[in-house]
């Protein structure tokens, strides 16, 4: 999968987890196994999918002059792990939520902005 892909993957997945967060109740029990192993298995391959993209962009950044600069990179790939697990665990507010959603799309934007130059 290209970086152009792997970006454009992350932002639906990141308006998913949005979505997810803004309609979600709170879980019954943040604290059971069975709620844990949940959250696992469904963030399992959206990790992975951060971390390739991680690779990916580090690599682009490097490599070329562009407006994006590799701690801009490591700083969205933070907020994207932290927009997944809060978006199961409820542990932080709308307003930071919102936050964290807008800057990783801002630089993801950024991203895909640079590749087509």
């Amino acid at each position: 999968m290209s970086l152009q892909e792997t970006t454009i993957k992350i932002k639906q997945m990141i308006d998913d987890l949005h979505e997810q967060f803004i309609k979600a109740e709170d879980p019954a029990d943040t604290k059971s196994l069975e709620f844990f192993h949940k959250v696992k298995s469904e963030t399992a391959p959206m990790f992975e999918l951060t971390s390739q993209w991680l690779e990916e962009a580090e690599e682009f950044v490097k490599s070329r002059s562009v407006s994006v600069h590799p701690n801009q990179v490591k700083s969205t790939h933070e907020n994207i792990e932290m927009l997944i697990l809060h978006s199961y665990y409820h542990d932080v507010e709308r307003k930071r939520f919102k936050e964290l959603h807008q800057s990783s799309h801002y630089v993801l934007d950024m991203v895909l902005n640079d590749l087509e130059k």
